[in-house]
């Protein structure tokens, strides 16, 4: 079965050695508009090409706003803070995620819960957060009418709900935010893996306040490092986009800052990739959803699980995975086919395992544990051993 699998993969990738597992592919006007940003000298997060790339997002997305940054742990960080995400307060996220998304809710001062995840989606569960939040919140005392509720094992107010598209696979993101809204907790969506991924016909990271995306070297597309915060508030969007400037307030010539800022702005060279990515995209997505049609013909012959979306849900693929028995055949499985020349990873260890968020609050993370023993990624990039 090994060699099969190997022999296959290899069939997808037949320039590719050894074969990686999501490298970037630049078949457009990259190099075009990056020469034409040289030479205007307008490199920093002053120029056309950022704005012209914030505009492609919206458009596509769906979103009303869209503002771009230096990466996607730095856009979930700004979401949360303008979301009302404050030191010393919770976020419940999932454990089954890259540390990002841990690691943005730190970086606001704030402390991770983590509740179980769904089987089929790999992303937060709505039936464990609605059993959670019921038995472990209470209303805040506080007068105000959009109140935090109050977590009543650590008297912490719960300030944000993160769910996770895993690897561009739409969680069950409506009822998530239907909960969000019943216990008046904003819901900022880690869209970080799904550029191009739907929910009953809606655009991931357009469903709860605000979501985010990341073009780092290894997504979908990528703009070498980058990241976008989309949403269709404009008061959010405005407020975003003015912290990540460094808080600066408009003059011909005075520097001016109104508030603590960040200097987390994409710069214009970064923004003329993801420009010309964008001009390609729905054609990787045709080809890697091509791939994944392939990977599900060939382990299903050879009666290994291939993780594919829900009837409800189109699903970008950006990593493709296989779900083995058990982590033994897990851990051989990895072992044989990086020894190949084919690189394959298990799925993160799960953020509650971590030391720095070891102490964090869990539910019962049973599927989350069950996924972590069991679920590879195989290689998922552009293929150009596909004949379409």
């Amino acid at each position: 079965m090994y060699k099969e699998t190997i022999e296959f993969i290899k069939s997808l990738y037949p320039n590719q050695k050894p074969i990686p597992l999501h490298a970037p592919v630049f078949l457009g006007n990259e190099k075009k508009y990056l020469l034409d940003c040289i030479d205007s000298t307008f490199v920093s997060y002053v120029g056309k090409y950022v704005t012209q790339f914030e505009e492609m997002t919206a458009n596509y997305t769906g979103a009303k706003y869209a503002v771009a940054v230096v990466n996607g742990t730095a856009a979930l960080q700004i979401a949360l803070q303008i979301a009302g995400v404050e030191n010393n307060d919770e976020v419940v996220t999932q454990p089954l995620t890259f540390v990002a998304t841990a690691n943005a809710i730190s970086h606001c001062g704030a402390t991770p819960v983590f509740v179980d995840v769904d089987l089929d989606t790999m992303g937060m569960s709505p039936e464990k957060l609605q059993h959670w939040l019921k038995l472990n919140t209470k209303p805040s005392k506080l007068s105000q009418p959009f109140s935090k509720p109050i977590n009543t094992s650590t008297n912490k107010p719960i300030s944000a709900i993160v769910p996770m598209h895993t690897f561009g696979f739409p969680c069950r993101i409506n009822e998530i935010v239907e909960i969000g809204n019943k216990y008046n907790i904003p819901v900022i969506e880690d869209s970080a893996e799904s550029l191009g991924s739907y929910y009953n016909g809606k655009h991931t990271g357009t469903f709860g306040l605000a979501g985010i995306l990341s073009y780092n070297g290894n997504k979908t597309i990528t703009t070498g490092g980058g990241g976008m915060i989309i949403t269709d508030n404009e008061q959010f969007a405005r407020k975003a986009k003015h912290i990540t400037t460094t808080a600066k307030l408009p003059h011909k010539w005075e520097f001016v800052h109104d508030e603590v800022g960040y200097n987390f702005r994409m710069t214009n060279v970064n923004a003329a990739i993801g420009v010309g990515q964008m001009e390609q995209l729905e054609g990787y997505l045709i080809n890697k959803r091509e791939t994944a049609n392939k990977y599900h013909t060939f382990f299903s012959r050879n009666g290994i699980q291939f993780f594919n979306e829900l009837g409800n849900s189109k699903a970008n693929f950006w990593l493709n995975a296989i779900i083995l028995n058990n982590v033994e055949e897990r851990n051989q499985f990895l072992e044989i086919t990086n020894g190949s020349g084919v690189m394959t990873r298990p799925i993160w260890r799960l953020m509650n395992k971590l030391e720095m968020f070891k102490n964090c609050q869990t539910s019962n993370l049973s599927k989350a544990c069950w996924l972590e023993e069991r679920i590879v990624n195989i290689p998922s990039g552009y293929s150009s051993g596909l004949i379409l």
